[in-house]
């Protein structure tokens, strides 16, 4: 979100990707299992004891959580374990986005009745947590239908109920597990289990949800795939001084894309609770606002303004022009605990239906996060935000917008283009938050989807420097938002060398080197277009706004001024895309002022490269290919 962000230096259906050669569940006892498989152990010995069907078990979790423990660490809903179960002290609020009615909020005491065991068990030990869910989902099978289904198809309505929603959400829920149930899975989790579930033909019976009684979407009226049941909020539209007609809130009126064509899509995260950003963002003062934004207990998607018109979102006009911005309840510093598999599987649900429909790319050159947008110019540069972060797992996100695991081919030490592609539960390195004063705290070591970058191929050697975040030319730091030295996963950038363990990159306006190999590869061979200085240098900008001469005479021309990174003879670069010089004109609530809501075209060409962290543009006639 634009507004909320410190500048501190601080799955259409389930898309699961069905990897090469993926194991048959084995239902061997835990104790004999090898230590690394141990959990697919307690699914076998869970399903058997509570009479569920393993691979039905197995889906569930993985719609949940991807079999993952999270270190006995709670979600930011309370939500515990491989299974999620939540647990709500006795007297203690609901948790977070969960309604006290909702059965959802009672689900761990409720399993540790079930299993006769002491909630402290279920929320540390996976095990326990894992016969805690099979109890559950049983016991829904026999409230609902008055004994254990007879096949896998029948358990819908279980696994719908297991969901804790009362709306047709838990429908959405359910559709998921059995898509994943259809797909098969195969993963190492992120504390080391290898997990697998093979693919099976399960066609589910709805006709029993009918009996659930669950609310009806919340609207119609909302941009969205109709399995999502997105609610439609909309953001403020107001004037804000009764006296000038150019101080309102909270959006553009426009005609995407029919007069500005929707060629992006920004991953944001909130900084705040979902409930508290939908009241920003229909109040007029507070200047901010996004299309979308999704809840993290379950994946709850509210639209808040119509994809014709232009949100205030990413922080730079050009970039709000061309996309839709979708905030997503979470904090940068959280990761994990915020960034839950619901929330993951709808807003990859959303991103799919609106990359169809309006012809977007499903790559990191088209769906990128705020920190990925450029500063408008050199001083607004260091300004900029930093979400969704490190902990955004790009691979896994945009995989379940595919529909499937990317094509690529092997970690190659010849390829000149590469993706960075660290394996994201693996890759954990040191990360700081620092406060108002400096003082830098180390983050919980967890998943992240980036490299660090340093100046040589050397663990000793010093970070890269940015000059928007160091001017002063010191070293970059380890602290979250100094993202500088940050290459993330699905950036696609040219090979500048190679050093046994190490892969050099073209990296604004320099090099930058990473640890990376095939014993241990931090990237997968890519390819596309890639452009380098026609002269000896190549100034690059944060913006393709027109030609001050090709502004009408009624509206004022946006100078333009380079951004502090040079691209000097030889250095190779990636497109993503190719733009035309454009620049939509709206200072007033009603287009009373000449030419308001005017689009002013230019001649220039620009292409979008992948610069650093942060994509940049450059004028056409100053590249060639490289």
């Amino acid at each position: 979100m634009h507004r909320l962000r410190t500048t501190r230096v601080a799955t259409a259906a389930l898309a699961v990707a069905v990897l090469g050669g993926v194991a048959a569940v084995v239902g061997q006892a835990a104790a004999a299992a090898p230590r690394d498989r141990v959990r697919q152990g307690d699914f076998a010995d869970a399903a058997k004891e509570f009479h569920v069907p393993q691979r039905v078990l197995l889906a569930v979790s993985y719609a949940e959580t991807r079999w993952d423990d999270h270190g006995a660490h709670p979600s930011t809903t309370g939500a515990y374990g491989p299974m999620a179960l939540v647990w709500r002290p006795a007297g203690a609020a609901s948790p977070r986005g969960l309604a006290a009615s909702d059965t959802r909020a009672q689900s761990l005491a409720t399993a540790a009745r079930l299993i006769h065991a002491r909630p402290a068990e279920l929320r540390t030990d996976p095990r326990e947590n894992i016969r805690g869910g099979a109890a559950l989902l049983a016991y829904w099978a026999k409230h609902l239908g008055g004994g254990l289904p007879a096949t896998d198809g029948k358990w819908y309505p279980a696994v719908a109920k297991y969901s804790g929603s009362t709306t047709t959400e838990a429908l959405t829920f359910a559709d998921d597990v059995y898509s994943a149930l259809r797909a098969g899975a195969s993963r190492t989790t992120s504390d080391g289990q290898r997990m697998a579930m093979r693919a099976a033909a399960v066609t589910p019976d709805k006709s029993a949800a009918k009996r659930m009684r669950l609310a009806a979407a919340p609207s119609a009226k909302a941009e969205c795939p109709t399995s999502l049941h997105c609610a439609f909020l909309p953001a403020a539209y107001a004037q804000t001084d009764p006296k000038d007609k150019t101080k309102y809130g909270n959006y553009d009126r426009a005609r995407r894309p029919r007069d500005l064509k929707i060629n992006s899509i920004v991953i944001h995260d909130t900084e705040e609770t979902y409930d508290k950003t939908k009241q920003l963002f229909t109040d007029p003062t507070s200047a901010v606002s996004a299309h979308y934004v999704v809840r993290s207990s379950d994946g709850q998607i509210t639209q808040m303004v119509p994809t014709r018109d232009i949100a205030w979102q990413a922080g730079n006009w050009d970039v709000n022009m061309h996309s839709i911005g979708i905030e997503h309840e979470g904090y940068v510093d959280k990761g994990a605990t915020w960034f839950t598999e619901p929330m993951y599987r709808s807003s990859a649900r959303l991103v799919r239906y609106l990359a169809h429909r309006f012809g977007i790319p499903v790559d990191r050159g088209h769906i990128f996060g705020h920190d990925n947008v450029p500063g408008q110019d050199t001083k607004g540069t260091a300004s900029m935000h930093t979400d969704p972060g490190p902990y955004w797992n790009w691979d896994h996100y945009l995989d379940l917008v595919r529909g499937h695991a990317p094509h690529t081919r092997p970690w190659s030490a010849h390829a000149k283009q590469v993706a960075i592609a660290p394996v994201f539960d693996r890759n954990k390195p040191p990360v700081s938050t620092c406060d108002a004063n400096g003082k830098c705290t180390d983050l919980p070591a967890q998943g992240a989807s980036f490299v660090y970058l340093r100046n040589a191929p050397s663990d000793d050697a010093p970070l890269l420097s940015d000059p928007a975040l160091h001017p002063d030319g010191k070293p970059g730091t380890t602290a979250i938002g100094d993202w500088g030295a940050h290459a993330s996963s699905g950036q696609r950038f040219a090979v500048a060398g190679r050093r046994p363990g190490w892969t050099g990159i073209w990296y604004a306006g320099t090099i930058g080197w990473f640890r990376d190999s095939k014993a241990a590869p931090a990237t997968r061979p890519a390819h596309g277009r890639v452009i380098t200085p026609r002269g000896a240098t190549a100034p690059t900008y944060g913006v393709a706004f027109p030609e001050k001469a090709e502004y009408p005479k009624e509206i004022p021309p946006v100078a333009v001024t380079p951004l502090p990174y040079t691209l000097k003879k030889g250095q190779r670069y990636t497109v993503v895309n190719v733009v035309k010089a454009d620049y939509y004109y709206a200072k007033t609530i009603d287009a009373s002022l000449p030419g308001d809501r005017t689009v002013v075209h230019g001649k220039q060409a620009y292409d979008v490269i992948q610069l650093g962290h942060r994509l940049a543009y450059v004028r056409t006639s100053d590249v060639a290919g490289g």
